[in-house]
């Protein structure tokens, strides 16, 4: 996941005397050298106009068990893109890292789009090892850790401590459905050991303990509501004079796309919540809700109970903000990752899950180079997954991106005891109203020449936060659940 750069000269916060030098080969120079406009690093960190993809420290504690597995390589990585006048990300420079280990040195190198044909081919190289790294934190991570594992928590302790009369059991109800389901099959044969992620992604046997460590290293629930995570990752920033959110990157599909859903489910949460509680002393004495967000914070996310982000339930508002970050997570959020997996990575080579062989110019082999001169595009295929490892990541991303057709989508259909009650039926009927705007909403932004990261030549438009979709893979639908 991109974030804004904070901080230069980039530095590991992992230990040098394990892993080598903690020193950046994306020195200023090497980014200054690739700027697409005349600034300096500072000026350009001053504007907001440095991202950065950081697969570094969370993956190089890998590389070596990975380079275990047959055909199988992996490295640290480091992106930085450039925010251009027309609001695209311009990739500047990525930094590929091999820590060092008792019979070899560190490794690292800056790679840039150079002019000549073996900088190109070099790059092209590059790029391919960033995507797998990105393929495999967006799997194991962003879909896997944030949504189906996250959530569970929730469901248990809602069935274990609210009433299945209970006002908030019944809102939440239709955010919960299949989950557990879905999430018992794919320990049996997705995230099983050996079993389909194991053996088409590069984790490996790693896969779940890489998920694991990312929870203990990354996840809040605080930062799971839609304008906190944008805050917390430098793409958006609160304006002083109204508080409002104001994003970094104007042009940003899921963040322009996602605020209209997250904005749609807090009204529907706030006018629902509000009709049941007339004030915050009654949401404080509701031992239901209380025992049952205890029970999210102190078992079922038991390894962060003590942190102090997480939020009380002692208000209309914060039950309400609670409320809206869960349905957002099982709605919004799952449905951005997930369907769109095959529109996207179906075609292995623009999102390989794994790549199998070293960069020619990690060792300077002399008959891996004269390899790589004479061919460098059978050299990237052969660094790519295999063609069954492609046939199986293909099917399965195509179940994976697949709507059933007893579907039920945001807005769409209202459970029994909302429509008995005329004050909550109107206040859903307003709500579906609002996901209808949003999908006529994304269909312009589509459509604006403008908004280059959505509308151009070879764009895919960005259709995955509109509400409603047909049944099959259709790359938009939000459903209710994570029912895949």
């Amino acid at each position: 996941m991109a974030t804004y750069v904070q901080e230069f000269p980039i530095v590991s916060k992992l230990d040098p005397k394990v892993y080598g030098p903690p020193e950046s080969a994306l020195t200023k120079e090497v980014l200054e050298g690739q700027m697409v406009e005349a600034v300096t690093v500072e000026e350009a960190m001053a504007r907001r106009r440095l991202f950065i993809l950081d697969y570094h420290d969370v993956f190089l504690p890998y590389v070596h068990r990975v380079r275990e597995r047959p055909e199988t390589t992996l490295y640290g990585s480091r992106t930085v893109f450039y925010l251009t006048d027309a609001g695209t990300l311009a990739p500047l420079a990525i930094e590929l890292t091999r820590p060092q280990s008792p019979t070899l040195p560190q490794w690292k190198r800056a790679f840039v789009h150079g002019a000549d044909a073996t900088s190109s081919w070099l790059w092209k190289l590059t790029k391919a090892h960033v995507l797998s790294h990105d393929t495999g934190y967006h799997q194991l991570v962003s879909h896997w850790l944030r949504t189906h594992c996250c959530v569970e928590p929730y469901i248990i302790a809602a069935n274990r401590q609210l009433s299945r009369m209970h006002p908030v059991y019944r809102l939440l109800h239709p955010h919960f459905r299949y989950t557990m389901e879905i999430n018992a099959l794919a320990r049996e044969s997705l995230i099983n050991a050996g079993g389909i992620i194991e053996e088409s992604f590069w984790p490996g046997k790693y896969s779940i303990e890489l998920s694991s460590v990312a929870y203990a290293a990354t996840w809040r629930f605080d930062a799971e509501a839609l304008p906190e995570d944008l805050l917390r990752r430098g793409l958006a920033v609160r304006r002083e004079d109204d508080g409002e959110l104001e994003l970094t990157i104007k042009d940003y599909p899921y963040a322009n796309d996602g605020l209209l859903v997250w904005s749609a489910i807090k009204q529907w949460a706030s006018d629902y919540i509000n009709f049941y509680y007339k004030s915050d002393e009654e949401v404080a004495g509701d031992e239901e809700v209380q025992t049952w967000w205890e029970e999210v914070r102190t078992k079922g996310h038991a390894d962060k109970k003590g942190e102090p982000w997480w939020p009380a339930v002692d208000s209309r508002d914060g039950l309400i903000g609670v409320l809206t970050t869960i349905m957002w997570v099982t709605s919004g959020h799952h449905a951005a990752v997930n369907f769109g997996q095959y529109h996207y990575g179906g075609y292995f080579p623009n999102r390989p899950t794994l790549m199998r062989k070293n960069m020619p110019v990690e060792e300077n082999k002399e008959e891996e180079m004269k390899k790589f001169m004479a061919r460098p595009e059978q050299v990237l295929l052969d660094t790519m997954p295999t063609k069954m490892q492609a046939i199986k990541i293909m099917a399965t991303l195509d179940i994976l991106s697949s709507h059933s057709p007893d579907e039920e989508y945001m807005g769409e259909y209202a459970e029994p005891a909302w429509l008995a009650e005329p004050m909550i039926k109107a206040a859903f009927e307003k709500f579906g109203g609002r996901m209808k705007e949003i999908e006529g909403t994304v269909d312009e932004r589509n459509n604006d020449t403008e908004l280059r990261n959505r509308c151009g030549a070879g764009i895919v438009p960005y259709e995955l936060l509109k509400p409603f979709s047909t049944p099959g893979v259709t790359g938009r639908g939000i459903p209710n659940s994570i029912s895949i």
